[in-house]
Order: C-alpha cells, then structure tokens, then sequence
C-alpha cells in the first residue's frame, strides 16, 4: 500500500480519502485486482511529481475530472466484490420493467418516425433534393453517436457517486451540453459534404445552392433536436438518480423515443422553408452558416475546454463520431436506393434502425457502467471474458449475459406490435401486413440485433483492454453499425419478399393500381 499526503489545497478537506485499485500481485489469477493504492490530502504538506502523476491516473479513470473536484470516493477490493453481486444479483424483472416502458415509448417514437419519413417524401424539397435521403440516416444518427454518449457518460458519474454535489452536476451538464454542440456542428457540416459528394455520384449533377441547403438544414437539425435532446435526457438521468432507478436502463431509451421523430421534423420544416427561399435569397444560408461556425462554434469550444469534465474528449474523441457518421451514411446509400423500388420502405426503416440502436445502447451502457464500477482501464475484471462464443455473450456465460437476453426476449414482442402498429397507421387503419411480411421482418430484426449485442460485447471490453472509455466511443460506432445493419437486412428482406411474390403493398398502392 502506497500513501502520499497533499498540501497547499485549501478547498480540501483533510479527511478525504480516493482509493484505487492499481496493483496486481503475480502469484494471483491474470486480471485479478488486489492492491489499493490509498491517496490522502492534507492542507498542510506539499505535492509532488510523483503524486501528480497518480492525480493523471484518477482523472483517467474519472472522466479528467480533476481530484480537486473529487469530494469523496471510495473503491476497494471488498466494495467491487460488493458492486459485482449487486450487478449479478440485480433480478431479472427490475432490469425488464426499466427497459420495458422505455422501450415501449421509444417504439411509438420510431414508429412515428417512419411515418413522418413516409409523409415528407411527398414533401417538394424530397423529390429534388434526393441527396436528403442520404442525410436523413446521419442526422438521425447524431442522436446515438452524440446524446446517447450523453446518457453513458452521465449515467457512468451517477453510478459513480459524482451528481451528489450540486456545483459539480452543473459543471457536468454545461460540459457535455456545449461538447455536444460542438459535435453536432462540425459532425453535420462533414454529412452534408458527404451527402452532396455521395449524390452526384450515384444520381450525377452537382448544386451548389443544394449543397448549402443541406449544410444550413443539417446544422440548424443536429443543433436543435441534439439540445432538446440534452435536456430531456439530463432531467431522465436526474430523476432515475433521485428515485434509485438504474440510469441506464432509462436513459437512452428515452432519448430513442422523441429523438427520431424530433430530428425528422425539424429537418423536413427547415428544408421545406429553405427550399423556398434557396433560388431568390442564398445569402440567408450563407448567413446562417457563418453565425454558427465563425461565432458560436468558438463560444462553445471555449466553454468545454475550460470544462474539466469534457476537454480531453473535446480533442480526443472526434474518431467515434466522425467514423460513426461515414458509416451512417453508407446506410443512408442503402435508403436512397431502395426508396424509389419498394414503397413502404421509408415506413419500417427507421423502427428497425431506432429499436435496434436503442436496445444495444441499453446494453453497451451497462457494460460500460460495469467496467468502470469493478475495474481500471486496460483490465478485464474476472467476472466477464474479452473473447467469448456468441451464446455466452447474448444466453448465458458472462455477466453481461443476464440483460442481453432479456433484451432479447423483449425485442420479438416489441418489434411484432410496432410493425402492425405502423401499418395500420400508414394506412388509415387498414392492414396491410401478412403473415410473410411479419416473419421475415422479425427474422431480419432478430439477426441485427443478435449481431449488434455481440459485436457490443467484443468492442466495449476491447476498448477497455486498450485504457479507451467506451462510453465515449462504443455507442457511435454501434448505433451506426445498427443504422447499416438495419437498412440493408430490410432491403434483403423486401427484396426476398419480392422473390416469393409476398411483397408489401400499402393501400395507397393498391387503390393507384385499381385505378
């Protein structure tokens, strides 16, 4: 055990004490912690270089909060014992109940986003700017590659004690709301450019005044909806806190279910209200774009990097995002593609693309939160496996096991109501879906989700093998991955639909070809 004193700090009080488990001893299994490390302060003696550099490790492991702002905590080797059998004794109807009427709001939320997709593809701004489709996946997608890392990181210092003080929960969200504004300004300027590049390519022509249409439309979408967003989430995490609930269990389902529908409605008003001034009044757009990147863009970036709670991921964690985003918007390819051959695709894609997203962010949270709670970065605690056959990750063999199946089990029910639910909606009350239709559409969202939970599990735990905080970097690449995933199962899926001769087709359809 290594003690060091700390001097000349005189917000601290004498008493605090941080342990940290550090050490391994080498006679005991691989990856067994089982020394403490103990740091004490005291008013009275000076710091050191030594001491210093333990002050770097605590503020890796918490997030870069500094040990000023740490009042109290605590982790020795009997308290992660302790948190371990809470974790594997948390029973497996409090996890459901959690997730379950979350999950159930986030359905109506895609639900109602598939349903404003398949209305605005009427919309004028649509039909000629096809480069909208491309944009629509990327800009859904900031939702989990920035608010949903939101919830984990927020979720990460509720679990770890930090929102007890109200000076440091104010800091905490003033930190992440501004990173998330940064994110959301650069992330939706490079869709845009995406977006554009992607369209003349497979539908050939360049615009410039689309171009800057979809520059203006996607900042003024991703800025808006992402701090709406915020701020529900922020007050879902608060209370969850406060009431003793599992933060993420709520969280992110929550963001899942008003995100999708807020993100498409704002982009389709802003698109429709710039597509009728982008011929006569351009320099509008121009205008706005230049407000947003020459002054509150550098507002915002001041503000988080005076933040110690988001400065290092400020230049640090653009790779998730900026990866994410590409791969978002090969989903949006697939969306852009498959728009004019199948109707009723734009209805059910984003429902797959949101439950699938929303249900993997669930999970990659709680092992996120579990990791942090029972270990250091770069060790893999023995109550899970790095490497481990798909059944023993989504069924039975680690601790993650017990809420993978659950959800699971939740998302055959739930997907089955939501793909009815949506039909008759898009419908006016009549029923469209046949027993053909249901099964493939289920099989194709079971496999997504299967594929999404393992590939969660590999990736958070070799993220944290390589010392990276996976709730800044793991839910954009599978939220992403999810969006990719889910579009192009759905597009197999009608495509083999086809094949047999069972395609979908809406009312709507059915009534033209009547006539």
């Amino acid at each position: 055990m290594v003690v060091y004193n700390y001097e000349g700090e005189e917000n601290l009080d004498p008493q605090i004490t941080i342990s940290v488990l550090s050490d391994k001893i080498p006679e005991m299994p691989e990856n067994q912690l089982t020394v403490s490390t103990i740091l004490s302060f005291s008013p009275d003696l000076p710091k050191t270089k030594e001491m210093e550099a333990e002050n770097d490790k605590v503020e890796s492991l918490y997030n870069g909060k500094s040990l000023e702002s740490i009042k109290s905590i605590t982790l020795s080797e009997s308290e992660v014992e302790a948190e371990t059998t809470a974790i594997d004794k948390e029973h497996w109807y409090s996890i459901t109940l959690q997730v379950f009427i979350p999950f159930m709001i986030a359905g109506i939320g895609t639900i109602g986003a598939g349903i404003v997709l398949g209305n605005v593809e009427e919309y004028e701004v649509f039909k000629e700017v096809k480069a909208l489709y491309i944009l629509v996946p990327s800009i859904i997608g900031l939702k989990g590659n920035l608010d949903m890392c939101l919830a984990s990181r927020l979720s990460t210092q509720a679990h770890l004690g930090t929102m007890k003080s109200k000076r440091e929960l104010f800091k905490m969200i003033v930190g992440n709301v501004g990173l998330v504004q940064v994110q959301a300004i650069v992330a939706s300027c490079l869709v845009a450019i995406f977006a554009v590049g992607a369209s003349a390519l497979v539908n050939g022509g360049f615009d410039w005044e689309h171009a800057l249409l979809l520059a203006t439309s996607g900042v003024l979408t991703a800025t808006m909806s992402c701090l709406i967003l915020d701020f529900v989430l922020i007050a879902v995490i608060i209370i969850s806190y406060k009431l003793k609930l599992n933060p993420d269990n709520v969280a992110t389902p929550f963001a899942a279910s008003i995100g999708d529908v807020v993100s498409l409605l704002v982009l389709s008003s802003w698109a429709s209200l710039l597509f009728s001034i982008h011929d006569d009044y351009p320099e509008v757009m121009i205008s706005v774009l230049g407000v947003y990147i020459l002054l509150i863009l550098p507002i915002w970036i001041f503000i988080v990097r005076k933040n110690n709670y988001t400065k290092k991921i400020l230049t640090h964690g653009w790779t998730p995002v900026l990866s994410a985003l590409i791969i978002s918007g090969l989903g949006g390819l697939v969306l852009d593609s498959a728009v004019d051959q199948f109707t009723g695709f734009v209805v059910f894609q984003p429902i797959i693309n949101g439950i699938g997203g929303n249900l993997v962010s669930v999970q990659a949270s709680r092992i996120s939160t579990m990791l942090h709670k029972t270990s250091l970065k770069g060790v893999i605690p023995p109550h899970t496996k790095q490497w481990v056959w798909p059944w023993k990750a989504l069924i039975r063999g680690v601790l993650p096991a017990k809420s993978a199946r659950i959800l699971l089990l939740m998302m055959i029910p739930g997907q089955t109501v939501f793909v009815f639910v949506a039909d008759l909606i898009y419908n006016e009350g009549v029923s469209c879906v046949y027993p053909a239709f249901a099964l493939t559409y289920v099989g194709v969202s079971l496999l997504q989700i299967m594929l999404l939970l393992y590939i969660a599990h590999i990736m958070i735990h070799t993220m944290w093998r390589f010392k990276m905080d996976p709730d800044n970097s793991a839910i954009p690449y599978l939220t992403a991955l999810g969006d990719l995933l889910g579009s192009s199962l759905l597009l197999l899926a009608f495509i083999f639909l086809r094949a047999i001769h069972q395609d979908y087709t809406p009312v709507i359809l059915e009534e033209t070809a009547n006539n």
